[in-house]
Formats: structure tokens, sequence, C-alpha cells
């Protein structure tokens, strides 16, 4: 009988996250004033106190998602038998598992939202949420739509999100809506997040993973780009840089966890979208939520 705690990606943010934690827990005080000065700006104030525009701009929305995520595990005193995390979440699952230090990590999630901002505006792209479809489907109709397009997220059997060029994204949802696919919605984001026009961002963030110092983590963590356990600090390394223009999957991530023994799921950090998902890939275990 194991717990898998998952963390969560971009989407999750709302104003006032993680407010009721830093209040409670002087420990998390400390994290977020660390945060604040690590970073060089008043993320903390945006969390609790800006506007939905200005936590939902990626150099912000990462870094926050990161630290309410990494203040709840902390303060809560998790011992996770499994970690995973939905695209950013990862780096917040590895916080958990001993594998980064916190402001290490920070920085990383830092300079990996810098990073993708600016390919955004450099290379503008879109996604999709495709509704109803097969995977199988899904893979083959992108494959064939001239221009840049590839399934991004497999979030469950029910929802995969596509993304690329926006010529080709939105003509990959006309094909699929023709072959009978229930819904395929264009998602208001501000680039094609996990697909190869992020490899400018790639490139930049290679640089600062390689500087960083990775452990051999104290559980076992089941990375995007392969829905795999992993210990080896090498390997983690590599499968963090190649999230950037990889599918995140999480189907299979979560599939396998439950292979190997997770009946309970915890997600910790902002929103319940995990919870969503876990229980839609695997009806039979135990889902919660953690974020204060």
């Amino acid at each position: 009988m194991k717990t898998a705690y998952v963390f969560p990606g971009q989407g999750s943010q709302f104003v006032g996250m993680g407010q009721e934690l830093y209040v409670r827990d002087p420990q998390a005080r400390d994290l977020f004033d660390a945060a604040d000065s690590i970073l060089g700006f008043g993320l903390r104030a945006i969390m609790f106190e800006g506007t939905d525009e200005e936590l939902k701009a990626t150099k912000v929305t990462q870094p926050a998602i990161f630290l309410h995520s990494v203040a709840a595990a902390l303060c809560n005193h998790i011992e996770p038998d499994m970690t995973a995390g939905h695209s950013l979440g990862e780096f917040s699952a590895l916080v958990a598992a001993g594998a980064l230090a916190f402001e290490d990590a920070l920085r990383l999630v830092s300079a990996r939202a810098l990073a993708m901002q600016r390919c955004c505006e450099a290379v503008p792209g879109s996604m999709a949420a495709v509704i109803g479809g097969q995977a199988e489907l899904i893979e083959q109709v992108c494959s064939e739509t001239p221009g840049i397009v590839i399934p991004a997220n497999y979030n469950s059997d029910a929802q995969i999100v596509i993304s690329g060029e926006k010529e080709a994204v939105a003509a990959a949802c006309a094909e699929l809506k023709a072959r009978g696919v229930k819904r395929a919605i264009v998602l208001p984001v501000g680039g094609a997040f996990h697909s190869p026009l992020m490899e400018p961002a790639r490139q930049e963030l290679a640089e600062a993973i390689e500087a960083t110092e990775f452990h051999t983590p104290r559980c076992p963590v089941y990375q995007n780009v392969d829905a795999l356990p992993h210990t080896d600090p090498a390997e983690i390394r590599r499968n963090l840089l190649m999230q950037l223009t990889s599918p995140v999957r999480w189907t299979q991530t979560v599939r396998n966890m439950v292979a190997d023994g997770a009946s309970s799921f915890v997600e910790v950090g902002p929103g319940t979208v995990l919870q969503g998902l876990v229980r839609k890939i695997s009806p039979d275990v135990e889902v919660s939520g953690i974020s204060c």
C-alpha cells in the first residue's frame, strides 16, 4: 500500500493562493520570503493580492505554483513512496523527493519560465484540448497535418492536448471534428508548450540545468517524458530538459504508479486538476489533496 504525491502544473493558479499557508506556518513564511529575495520581485504580493492578469504571466505563474506546492509539501512533512508532477510540477516533485534543493529548483523554474515566455513571444504557437478522441486517431491526424502539431499532454483517455503552430493546430482540430471527435477547443495560452517550437527555450535552459546539483532522490520520481520511475541524477537531469519539447505522458504515469503499488494519490499545491485526472485514469484509487 503506497502513497503517490503528485504536483500540479501551469493552470492551477488563483489569486490568494498560498496565503492561508503563509499565515499559519512559520516555515512557509520563510520559503515565501526567500522566494522574493531569490527572484528579485514581489511574488508573494502578486500571489496574495495581484490581478488574474498579473498572475497568469508565465514568468509569475510557474514560480507561484512551484512555491505554493513545495511549501505545502515541506510544511506538511510528507513522506512519499513515489512522486510525479505535471509539466512544471515535476520540479516540485523533485524537491519533495529530495533530488533538488528548494533554492536551486526555484532558480531553474524561474529560468524555465522566462525562457518559455521569450520563446512564446518569438515563435507564436497555440494548444488545443481534444475531448473524446482516441490517442491513436489524434496521433495520426497530427502526423498527417502540414506544419508542426503534436500531442503534448496525455491527460487522460478522454482528454489529450495538442500543441504546435497556430495554423497546424487549427487544421488538426478541424480534421478531428470531421472524423467524429466530440470537441477540439483551442486554449487561451501564449504558446506551444511541450512541442518542437519550445526548442529555443530548451537550449536556453540546458546550461542552467547542467550547472545545478541534482541528488539521488529518497523515492522514485516518475518523469513526464517516459512515465517511468527514475532515481539516477543524470537521467533525471536529462529527462527534465527533454520535457520542454516532449509530451507529458500523464495517463501512463498514473497507470505505472498504480502498477507499482500506489493505492492512494495526494495532490499537493493549488487546485484540484490532478485529482480529477487521477480519478478518470484510475477510478479505484483513493484521491485527496493538500493545499495548506
